[in-house]
């Protein structure tokens, strides 16, 4: 919703209404004078009106979850549909080391709750904790492992509170900002201690439910609250609160790789160990870091979240609960198995592009799916696929008038300066993106002074990372028609080799005639020409963009990178990523060629001398 105008706010009107009202009265005669006392009146009465019409229109846009500017209140009003923006997050690292104990004879080695490492990134240092303590048991060798040991980048701190029922509006403020919420750990100590758990919602909750919750408050901080003895459980008068928590640098802490040992290890008779540590062995760099929620994000996330009431049942559930588990997501998708050809009953698939990276590690994978497993209902299992990328690729001839562009290497500059100000546009980069042909070619026809047309050529692209040395099938889904080439190649990849055949291969396409199906070929290129040395290598469903390789060992690829590129000519200049495709305009593989237009200088009016360019790829390479 946009701001909304309650109220005039223009200083001059408010000055012309007044004037208009007094016009009605005799008894003025001279307020329409702008050198009488009675017009420095009516401009402080216009003054005052505007002011008071202002903070009136401020006052309730900020009413409204949707135009709303100041955070305090964006806040106020997602706490009243129950959600709780999310707090900064510590980046995360997954390290390994051993400890020998030498003549210690412990079985069990707790490495304590608090600071445990210290991490570098680009020359910064960062310290990295862990909420909980981390227990480790001693093997023959009196040795102790401690695996996959999860840490989180922040300073370790506490606070304690003491339970005064005497103190109506007693509260529990965490006095820090850039806390991470989900290293909050709380203890109530009286008779005996008792650790109280988060609760995101408060279903399923008694009066002995030993919770607590937290809400957003001025300037980023958190306050801690306790249930009433209806819901959930009320802590006893005198009871010690003590908080732990780690503040965190946020996203600044991701990519740190190197790490030292700063923790405390204590035995099973509470000995501090110091001696036998092994170097940290880093099994994933630190990820995942985030900043606090911003105040989009929450308008966005806040009714959707709502509207799952915390469940996620349906896709669009998930799509709108992932952000809230990993806030280093840039975009993700969510389909339903019964949506596949043939269907998956029962499975809600899930792609998600990082922002930092192109692909989801396993461990994250994992975490992810683990957490997701609190929203999840019975007879629905989510899982986390891998992303899949379409490329497109555009090869374009520009037609310039010399006269009005002498510099050829500008005007090429300039086109790739558009191709890659729209690769960084919202239509592209996203689950669900479009690639609009005819705003690319307004694109470049706008891109440089000079340009008189285009003659622009669009290829989609997949990538296959083969398995070496290994008998395997591979399957690649475009999301989008094919265009069945007549005379040509419409598909055709990057150069690969495979065992029993000598030399470079490539990938290409035979139409079965009358049918929307072809098959696979594998050739070689003799002189640039194509010979073919494999004509049954897999099928191409020209209608639904699928490609199919039969069993198949590829020893090799061509590509420094280790893939091999697979292009197809899309049946529509407009392609769309369907599903789990995430798509991305390649600059990189693109190419941009200038060509004299004859015509509009003058040199030849009569466009005999005219180059035409074909609007399909014609290239030899293509030609079978």
């Amino acid at each position: 919703m946009s701001f909304n105008q309650f109220t005039n706010l223009d200083f001059a009107d408010l000055r012309a209404q007044i004037k208009d009202y007094l016009r009605v009265n005799s008894d003025f005669a001279d307020f329409d004078f702008e050198g009488s006392n009675f017009s420095t009146l009516i401009d402080l009465l216009a003054y005052n009106s505007y002011i008071t019409a202002y903070n009136t229109n401020m006052a309730v846009n900020e009413c409204f979850l949707d135009s709303a500017t100041l955070r305090e209140n964006v806040v106020s009003l997602a706490r009243n549909i129950g959600y709780v923006p999310r707090s900064s997050r510590a980046a995360q690292a997954v390290v390994d080391f051993t400890v020998d104990l030498g003549t210690n004879d412990t079985k069990i080695l707790t490495l304590k709750a608090g600071q445990v490492a210290l991490g570098n990134q680009l020359g910064s240092n960062y310290i990295f904790s862990i909420p909980d303590d981390f227990v480790a048991t001693t093997n023959d060798n009196n040795t102790a492992t401690f695996s996959n040991l999860r840490i989180y980048e922040g300073i370790y701190l506490q606070k304690s509170f003491e339970i005064d029922y005497s103190q109506p509006n007693q509260r529990y403020i965490l006095p820090n900002s850039n806390i991470d919420t989900t290293s909050i750990r709380v203890t109530v100590s009286s008779t005996t201690d008792e650790i109280y758990t988060l609760y995101n919602n408060i279903l399923k909750v008694d009066n002995t439910s030993k919770l607590f919750l937290i809400q957003e408050i001025e300037d980023e901080q958190y306050e801690i609250l306790f249930g009433d003895g209806i819901i959930g459980k009320k802590p006893p008068a005198g009871a010690i609160v003590t908080v732990t928590y780690i503040v965190t640098n946020g996203k600044t802490g991701n990519g740190a790789r190197n790490f030292s040992f700063v923790g405390i290890l204590k035995d099973d008779t509470d000995k501090t160990i110091s001696q036998g540590i092994s170097v940290l062995k880093t099994s994933q760099k630190s990820e995942m870091g985030d900043n606090v929620e911003d105040i989009s994000s929450i308008k966005y996330l806040a009714p959707r979240i709502y509207s799952s009431q915390y469940r996620a049942v349906t896709a669009n559930d998930y799509t709108g609960i992932i952000p809230f588990v990993y806030p280093n997501v840039e975009s993700v998708t969510a389909y339903g198995g019964e949506e596949l050809d043939p269907p998956e009953f029962g499975k809600v698939f899930i792609s998600i592009k990082p922002k930092n990276g192109s692909f989801l590690s396993q461990i994250t994978k994992d975490d992810i799916s683990r957490q997701l497993k609190q929203y999840s209902i019975a007879g629905i299992k989510p899982e986390i696929i891998d992303l899949k990328y379409l490329y497109v690729e555009v090869d374009t001839s520009v037609y310039y008038n010399t006269n009005a562009t002498s510099d050829v290497t500008e005007l090429i500059s300039n086109v790739t300066k558009a191709l890659t100000t729209y690769s960084n546009s919202s239509d592209i980069n996203a689950f669900g993106g479009r690639f609009k042909y005819s705003k690319i070619v307004g694109l470049i026809d706008d891109s440089a002074r000079g340009v008189t047309s285009n003659i622009t050529r669009v290829k989609m692209r997949r990538n296959i990372t083969p398995e070496i040395n290994t008998f395997a099938t591979y399957e690649l889904c475009y999301g989008n028609a094919f265009y069945d080439q007549p005379n040509g190649y419409g598909v055709r990849s990057s150069g690969f080799t495979v065992s029993g055949i000598d030399g470079i291969l490539y990938m290409g396409d035979i139409p079965t005639a009358g049918t929307t199906v072809g098959k696979i070929v594998f050739f070689k290129l003799v002189n640039n020409l194509p010979l073919i040395v494999k004509n049954d290598a897999g099928t191409v469903d020209y209608i639904h963009g699928e490609i199919n390789l039969d069993v198949v060992n590829i020893t090799g690829a061509e590509l420094e990178s280790g893939v091999i590129e697979v292009e197809a000519i899309p049946d529509s200049n407009d392609v769309i990523a369907l599903k789990d495709l995430y798509l991305q305009l390649d600059v990189s593989n693109s190419t941009v060629k200038a060509l004299p237009d004859v015509v509009s200088s003058g040199e030849n009016t009569s466009a005999t001398a005219y180059v035409t360019t074909s609007s399909y790829a014609s290239e030899s390479i293509y030609t079978r």
